[in-house]
């Protein structure tokens, strides 16, 4: 569930690159048609994936050590970042989208990163 989280985290992004630079009515219609069902989609998925997770740490419940509240405080970062491309989503449906297909592109680099740490704070369990 979380690598279909992430997927959907990393393509939706894209395509608001690509909504930013379109200019022809028919390929933006079709790009935000292609938005709106990866975030209907994905949206469940992000809950199934919490929940998974808050379930797995009750079953195994232990002290937590500092780098398991560091994630959880990253996972919560990304459920903000999910919200906030609903957000750029309703502005590219009302075509009011002010931000550059740059700005996209580096906001899409955000769950990159976000992964990169998550997965070196399970890995190496630094504190």
């Amino acid at each position: 569930m979380m690598v279909s989280w992430f997927a959907g985290l990393f393509y939706l992004p894209r395509i608001f690159v690509n909504l930013a630079m379109e200019t022809n009515d028919a390929a933006y219609d079709r790009l935000l048609l292609m938005a709106r069902k990866l975030y209907r989609f994905v949206t469940p998925i992000m809950w199934l994936t919490l929940a998974t997770g808050i379930a797995l740490w009750l079953v195994y419940w232990r002290p937590t050590p500092g780098w398991l509240w560091l994630k959880l405080a990253l996972v919560i970062g990304l459920v903000g970042y999910q919200h906030m491309c609903k957000a750029l989503l309703v502005a590219f449906e009302s075509r009011r989208n002010t931000r550059s297909h740059v700005w996209f592109r580096w906001f899409n680099e955000v769950p990159v990163i976000v992964l990169l740490v998550v997965v070196l704070l399970v890995v190496l369990k630094p504190f």
